[in-house]
């Protein structure tokens, strides 16, 4: 099939599917191997708003305003013990 061929391939950033048919379009968004999957629209499609990124050798992790956000944090867990309770 398409997608099998598709996710045989050593890059997996982007896929644009066109069908009219919503079950198929779950189907396909299920079973392709990609960071990323545009349904009746062309795989180049992107807002800078959307995360974006691949799989397999089309990278690691996400791209765009939130996640640049999230690599320049370092979360730090702070507890304080107040009167024998954990707060």
């Amino acid at each position: 099939t398409a997608i099998s061929q598709s996710n045989r391939v050593d890059f997996g950033l982007q896929a644009g599917i066109f069908t009219r048919d919503l079950d198929k379009a779950f189907r396909a968004i299920r079973k392709l191997d990609v960071g990323g999957v545009m349904v009746n629209d062309s795989s180049d499609y992107r807002i800078d708003a959307m995360p974006f990124g691949g799989v397999k050798g089309s990278g690691l992790g996400r791209e765009g305003i939130k996640f640049a956000l999230q690599e320049m944090t370092e979360p730090k867990v702070v507890c304080f013990k107040v009167n024998n309770k954990t707060i």
